[in-house]
């Protein structure tokens, strides 16, 4: 039976827990479910889709709007219960919500290491938009004299054309910034010039990066790696037990920065571009 759900219940957070346990322990990897996000929903629109086999879990499909009108799609199947049409009927219901909304483009985000979800982004039109590897920090780098002329600050309401123009830069494309998104950025100075930014969240036991961009004309100078450094020390400091990102697989140089941190590879995920509507 299909459910779609307006905000998620104690309950029902506990199957997709217990759902993702069963399909990490088959098929390895992580899956992108963004808990905080979970665990925060409104209640006002559907944004979740559960599909339930004699009382228990067996499918679940979320959507999560980093930079509407963009959608991001992430769900599962339970290895007892694929090949039965329950991740068809859930993207169908999904697809059908961002039509409705008009959130698009809808990405549908699969781990590498899944033919089906490749197969059934395929069987709907899908394109590939772009990959990203995933990793995960999981002792504290090495402890290194920080450079005295870089410092971090939140954001404030007035940085957001900095934001956007570092993000433009890091990432070919940046988000609509509010500014009750601001507070949960930091900017990267050098000298008291702003050169890059980051947003750092911590979800239980897992501390986050997202969106880490060094402005171009001062990359290559050191501060990437002082500030990540940095960030993932004071993480584990407040007791986070590993530290994940996500880098494009195309990024050659994030990526080597990154794993000579510590940070190790978990997954690929592919990004397939949906047509809704």
């Amino acid at each position: 039976m299909l459910e779609l759900a307006h905000g998620l219940s104690p309950a029902a957070l506990d199957a997709i827990s217990e759902l993702e346990h069963r399909v990490v322990s088959a098929d390895g990897g992580r899956l992108k479910l963004e808990w905080r996000t979970l665990r925060g929903r409104a209640g006002g629109e559907v944004e979740d889709f559960l599909w339930w086999q004699d009382d228990r879990l067996a499918g679940f499909l979320g959507l999560y709007q980093h930079a509407p009108p963009v959608v991001e799609l992430a769900g599962m199947v339970d290895p007892e219960h694929r090949r039965e049409g329950i991740a068809g009927a859930l993207l169908d219901a999904a697809l059908s919500a961002c039509d409705e909304r008009d959130l698009h483009p809808a990405l549908l985000i699969v781990p590498r290491n899944s033919d089906a979800g490749r197969e059934l982004a395929l069987a709907r039109g899908a394109e590939l938009d772009h990959s990203e590897h995933a990793l995960v920090l999981s002792q504290q780098p090495t402890a290194r004299q920080p450079d005295p002329r870089i410092s971090l600050r939140a954001a404030m309401p007035e940085d957001a054309p900095v934001l956007e123009r570092v993000l433009r830069a890091g990432f070919g494309d940046a988000p609509e910034l509010r500014d009750g998104d601001l507070p949960h950025w930091t900017v990267i100075e050098r000298a008291d010039e702003p050169v890059g930014v980051i947003r750092v969240t911590r979800d239980g036991a897992t501390g986050s990066v997202h969106g880490f961009a060094i402005e171009p004309a001062w990359q290559g100078q050191g501060i990437g790696r002082d500030v990540l450094a940095r960030v993932c020390l004071e993480l584990f400091e407040q007791g986070a037990e590993r530290v994940a990102l996500e880098v494009a697989v195309d990024n050659d140089h994030a990526l080597g920065l990154y794993t000579s941190l510590g940070f190790e590879p978990v997954t690929t995920e592919d990004y397939y571009s949906l047509p809704v509507g």
